[in-house]
């Protein structure tokens, strides 16, 4: 099993949950409204004739866990639905999971995940 984190900008958020969703691996996300800088470090904003730093921006963070075998799937749905070639589109990260435990039933491993 993986854990996809995907850090992306907010308006992006209804094109990769609709991609997901026309996969069969799609089970179940979990969505975060974030605020950070990467390398982009912030926006140079006016406000009434005035100047002024954003240095953390909004985001999304999107945490999925998912079977080894669809990771790829996810990761390219991701990547296409947030892609735009501009800097601050995000970025994903992968982890390994050890175990996943469904409360409900006591299911383990990739059948909690079904």
């Amino acid at each position: 099993m993986k854990h996809i984190k995907a850090i992306i900008q907010p308006d992006k958020l209804s094109d990769i949950r609709t991609g997901l969703h026309s996969t069969e691996c799609y089970r179940g996300i979990i969505i975060s409204d974030v605020m950070g800088q990467g390398t982009q470090k912030g926006l140079v904003q006016a406000w009434r004739g005035e100047k002024f730093q954003v240095d953390l921006i909004p985001k999304v963070m999107i945490d999925l866990i998912v079977k080894d075998e669809e990771i790829e799937n996810i990761k390219k749905i991701i990547f296409e639905c947030a892609h735009t070639g501009e800097i601050g589109d995000g970025k994903i990260f992968i982890y390994n999971v050890e175990e996943a435990i469904r409360i409900r039933t006591g299911e383990e491993g990739n059948s909690a995940l079904e």
